[in-house]
């Protein structure tokens, strides 16, 4: 009796814990290895290449929020000069860090809000209502490619600190007059 109780708790012990490991070696040595080769590269691969996707959708949205930046700069401030072309890459850029505008910069850029005067939703940068063409290898947008993405992955010293808004300085939009001048860059008032 004493034996059969020994022995009953050493098989509990033993399945409990072991029981997995057993099973798994059984199956090991009785099954074709080939499939468990195979399983095992798909595994692999199937990391490898999740992996990869992940940081290739991180690497095309860094280059499509660099585009939209720099499509901003483009349209925006082509004709500035190239601290005015910094400053309107910075107002976009703290826009993207304020909790009242989006989280990404083509969302800033696109983002539209509604007009209650003109009974439709306009733009907030206007050149995204209209279809403007780049001039791809022209100076000014090369020049715009350029401060986007040294705005973008190494950030630029401030140049209008802050700033959220402007407006060329030949227009007096009735916002503007509530708002501090933060400084004057080429033909822009920076608020």
């Amino acid at each position: 009796m004493k034996n059969w109780l020994s022995n009953k708790w050493a098989f509990i012990r033993y399945s409990s814990t072991r029981s997995w490991w057993v099973h798994a070696r059984y199956w090991w040595y009785t099954s074709k290895r080939e499939r468990i080769v195979v399983i095992s590269i798909l595994t692999v691969v199937t990391f490898v290449v999740g992996i990869s996707a992940h940081y290739s959708v991180k690497l095309s949205n860094k280059r499509q929020q660099i585009f939209c930046l720099a499509m901003n700069i483009y349209h925006e401030a082509r004709g500035e000069p190239t601290a005015g072309k910094y400053a309107v890459a910075e107002v976009t850029l703290n826009r993207v860090k304020s909790k009242h505008y989006p989280n990404s910069i083509c969302k800033v850029v696109h983002q539209k809000g509604w007009d209650k005067i003109r009974k439709r939703y306009v733009s907030a940068f206007s050149w995204t209502e209209l279809d403007f063409a780049v001039k791809v290898k022209s100076k000014a947008w090369l020049e715009a490619m350029a401060i986007s993405e040294q705005a973008y992955t190494n950030g630029t010293k401030p140049r209008v600190k802050g700033a959220l808004f402007y407006h060329a300085n030949y227009i007096k939009p009735s916002w503007a007059r509530k708002k501090k001048v933060k400084a004057k860059i080429g033909k822009h008032i920076f608020y």
